[in-house]
């Protein structure tokens, strides 16, 4: 049986007409525990329908944050609109909400399958709002004082949807001013559609957010060019997480490569990948 909570909207930014940042504050109750890259059940009473219908986003802000629990969504309409969003996106600033404790697997592992301290570089790879649990993921890593290596990639279609950009490239430059030996962080974001006229200031890296893996003529990938290295198994783990295409995506490069993930690892329970669809 769901039991339900009840929460306030908080906080609604909206970056574009379908995209937005929902902060969400429980009701007689205090922050849910969970980990970095945890998703939580959000439900609204839809009127048409008389019931409330729920869905499960991942949570954007950090464990160590116990203010409000953050979410960034983007309103499904196509093919046909979306029953929550919908509803969520015509709501107001101190509407009520629903809501389920977190969960989910999709979280950065410590230690590897023979349960010795990870020290291999992380990559975070996301399409769309796939990038929220990231942002969770490099705050709480910052916030912990870890000193291991994170990299962040977003990919988008337009300049407009590279959310949190200001908080992750200052995340970066603070990489920069401390030093990579006390906080070691890079972001990087990718434009899949430069030609359009609305991202004409665009200069940087063009494609989907897997043409950060993809290498020329044995050259170095972009991705192994910022990091100096060759990527291995041995050096670096993946989380991926967007639709369904972008996973394929970089599966199609990571596979040949040797790298397995959390669903079809080893015999000796090793893998390096961790992947989270959600279309």
């Amino acid at each position: 049986m769901v039991v339900d909570n009840k929460a306030t909207l908080a906080y609604i930014q909206i970056q574009k007409e379908d995209l937005a940042i929902f902060r969400l504050v429980p009701k007689d109750a205090s922050v849910p525990e969970y980990k970095a890259g945890q998703f939580i059940t959000i439900g609204l009473h839809v009127p048409s329908e008389n019931k409330i219908v729920r869905r499960a986003y991942s949570i954007a802000s950090h464990p160590e944050n116990r203010k409000y629990v953050e979410l960034y969504i983007r309103w499904v309409r196509k093919p046909v609109p979306g029953r929550l969003t919908t509803q969520l996106f015509s709501s107001k600033e101190g509407d009520e909400i629903y809501w389920v404790k977190p969960t989910g697997a999709f979280t950065i592992d410590e230690k590897n399958h023979e349960g010795v301290k990870d020290e291999r570089r992380i990559v975070c790879m996301g399409g769309g709002t796939g990038l929220a649990p990231f942002v969770s993921c490099a705050q709480h890593l910052h916030d912990t004082g870890s000193k291991r290596e994170i990299i962040l990639l977003h990919g988008a279609s337009y300049v407009d949807e590279l959310g949190y950009k200001e908080l992750l490239s200052d995340l970066e430059y603070e990489s920069l001013d401390r030093g990579r030996d006390k906080w070691n962080f890079r972001y990087r974001a990718t434009i899949s559609r430069p030609q359009e006229w609305f991202n004409r200031s665009w200069g940087g890296q063009v494609g989907r957010v897997e043409t950060f893996l993809r290498a020329k003529d044995g050259e170095m990938s972009p991705l192994e060019k910022l990091v100096g290295e060759r990527i291995t198994k041995e050096n670096t783990v993946f989380l991926i997480c967007g639709w369904q295409g972008t996973i394929d995506g970089c599966m199609d490069f990571l596979t040949s490569k040797g790298f397995v993930t959390e669903r079809t690892k080893r015999p000796d329970k090793s893998f390096e990948i961790k992947y989270e669809s959600y279309g």
